[in-house]
């Protein structure tokens, strides 16, 4: 995935129409990622009989101008409500554009309020990294909010205690910071050639690490150490430093479909690594103080 972006350093339409055109780059780059266990993508359906990669590119460009009025918000410090107002607006956008079918609510809440943070940092001439503004503005008013028990991610935190998405945000995405973007840099330096390689071994990085509630709904605490420790042998191995690490990870991509396995979480978690790294890429992505440890 090539992205250049030159960002300015005030809030303009154009700035906006930058973070837009890149948050919709990365959600294209992630279902254009193959081998992706269980996960959509240009290739196959993966464990989703319901989803095609037609809709995943839809869905991308509907939603798109959001992101943009999300920057435009943070960059008048614009509170959660208002975020979430226009996050709902990217949903439905979404759901006209694939006929109802859920294709990215979770990378609308990530990317979103990424963007949002993008957005402040821009008004303010603040230097720390997106996630960190994140954090400080809007983290504790996230974590404050209670959890929509309607959804897949908050009925498996009150049956498993999985933090899920809410939490990794409102902590500035610790996870994504420390495991995704590092995974993302290595998987680049073990493969310099092939940008698909550095996305594959950010996923796996992510699916070994997350308690991902997606994996949780579909197959319960067996179905998330199955998941976990697949990818986390594929590591151990070499990753996409192996000679045949795209046959192996394949291997692990079949069977996370035999056992109708999909990792959501970490496919939102991929987008938002490309995000921040593209966000901030001469920033190291330390873990946050006070954030809890995996």
């Amino acid at each position: 995935m090539t992205m250049r972006f030159a960002f300015q350093a005030a809030p303009s339409a154009e700035s906006a129409r930058q973070i837009a055109w890149l948050a919709r780059a990365c959600l294209l780059a992630e279902v254009r990622t193959w081998p992706k266990p269980g996960l959509v993508s240009h290739i196959d359906q993966g464990s989703h009989t319901d989803m095609t990669v037609a809709q995943f590119v839809s869905s991308a460009h509907a939603i798109t101008p959001f992101f943009a009025q999300l920057y435009e918000a943070g960059s008048i410090n614009a509170p959660l409500s208002r975020l979430r107002e226009i996050g709902l607006d990217a949903e439905r956008a979404m759901m006209d554009a694939t006929g109802a079918i859920n294709t990215h609510r979770g990378a609308i809440w990530a990317l979103g309020l990424a963007s949002a943070a993008a957005g402040h940092r821009a008004t303010s001439g603040e230097r720390s990294a997106c996630s960190d503004i994140l954090r400080q503005n809007w983290g504790a008013e996230i974590l404050g909010t209670p959890p929509e028990e309607a959804t897949h991610g908050g009925r498996m935190r009150r049956l498993h205690g999985a933090g899920g998405a809410r939490i990794e945000a409102g902590w500035g995405f610790p996870t994504i910071r420390t495991v995704g973007v590092s995974a993302l840099r290595q998987g680049r330096a073990l493969q310099p050639d092939d940008p698909e390689a550095a996305r594959v071994q950010c996923c796996m990085a992510l699916i070994a690490t997350l308690a991902d509630t997606n994996l949780l709904y579909r197959g319960g605490p067996e179905g998330l150490r199955f998941a976990q420790g697949h990818a986390r042998h594929f590591l151990k191995n070499g990753g996409v430093g192996q000679a045949d690490w795209r046959q192996q990870a394949a291997i692990i991509h079949r069977d996370f479909v035999k056992h109708r396995l999909s990792p959501g979480g970490a496919a939102d978690g991929l987008a938002l690594s490309l995000f921040l790294d593209r966000l901030d890429p001469a920033l190291p992505h330390k873990q946050p103080p006070g954030s809890p440890t995996r």
